[in-house]
This record gives structure tokens, C-alpha cells and sequence, in this order.
């Protein structure tokens, strides 16, 4: 499987830009799976429902199907969070994953980049960031990409992750 990130900082444009390069991929007749890393406390159930219940009581895996889609709950109880190798095993394959976020992580990325958040570049010192998606001009020793021109990144990926 292929694998690219989109990283960079809170409020960016990640999720934007991550979220329209699978419209654009699909859109090419690839399949696509994204992984999204938090930083805060997620849940993806609600109190109340028998799934929610089932892990209050202790179950250590919860597998909620239905007609539309399922999705598997493992509760870590204190274990070290998973590293991306251990999560990308659990995913069934693909012709692309996209991973948002693990700034840290050593696969390939490309940073999102907006003027408005403030933030300083990551790219300088990260040789795993091969290019920049920003919504202002800068001077950078990489590829550097328009924010909104996702087939252009989309091109850009595809050629970073040829087999």
C-alpha cells in the first residue's frame, strides 16, 4: 500500500486538505482509507447506547455493525498509545492511505501551511515533509503548492508514492 501524510499545524487547512485529496484520488478510480491522529481524548460512541454500555462494563474490544458500516473499539486501559506502524496494520488495503497528523512519524509528508495561524514552518527541519501546501508565497528549498490546488497535490503524491 502507499502511504503520504498531511501534516503541520492546529488550523492549517489538514482536515480540508486531506478531505478533498480523497474526493480528488477516488475521483481517479483509486481507494482510498485515511488515518487521523488526536491529540485530545476522542470518542466515537455516545453514552447511553448498548455499545457505550458494553464498555463501560469492561469489554476490551467493542464491534458495532450495522447495514452501513462497522467500527471496531479497542480500549488501550492505560497501555502506550499505538505507533503508526501497529495502527496501519490493522487496516485493510488499499491503493493510498493518507495519514493526518504523527508530525513525528518518518513517512513521507507534506505540510499545510496558513499565514493566519502563525505558526513557524516545520518543513526546515523535517527532511520527511517533501513539500508545502500554503495560502502564502514563501521561500522554501521544496516543492511548494497553492493550499486550494489539490489536483495539483494529488499529481505531486502520486508521484512521491510511485511503486
Amino acid at each position: 500500500m502507499r502511504l503520504f501524510g498531511i501534516t503541520g499545524w492546529k488550523n492549517t487547512g489538514k482536515t480540508g486538505l486531506t478531505t478533498r485529496l480523497v474526493a480528488e484520488f477516488t475521483a481517479r478510480g483509486l481507494t482510498v482509507s485515511t488515518l487521523k491522529h488526536a491529540h485530545h481524548s476522542v470518542d466515537v460512541d455516545q453514552p447511553g447506547t448498548d455499545s457505550f454500555r458494553h464498555r463501560a462494563a469492561g469489554a476490551q474490544q467493542v464491534l458495532l455493525a450495522s447495514q452501513n458500516r462497522w467500527a471496531l473499539m479497542s480500549e488501550l486501559n492505560g497501555a502506550a498509545e499505538p505507533d503508526l506502524d501497529q495502527l496501519l496494520a490493522q487496516m485493510a488495503p488499499v491503493d493510498l492511505i493518507l495519514v493526518e497528523g504523527f508530525k513525528r512519524a518518518r513517512h513521507a509528508k507534506i505540510e499545510t501551511h496558513r499565514a493566519a495561524a502563525n505558526q513557524p514552518l516545520i518543513a526546515p527541519g523535517d527532511p520527511t515533509i517533501r513539500a508545502v501546501a500554503s495560502d502564502t508565497p514563501l521561500a522554501i528549498d521544496r516543492p511548494l503548492f497553492d493550499l486550494d490546488d489539490t489536483a495539483a497535490i494529488a499529481d505531486f503524491i502520486l508521484s512521491e508514492t510511485a511503486p
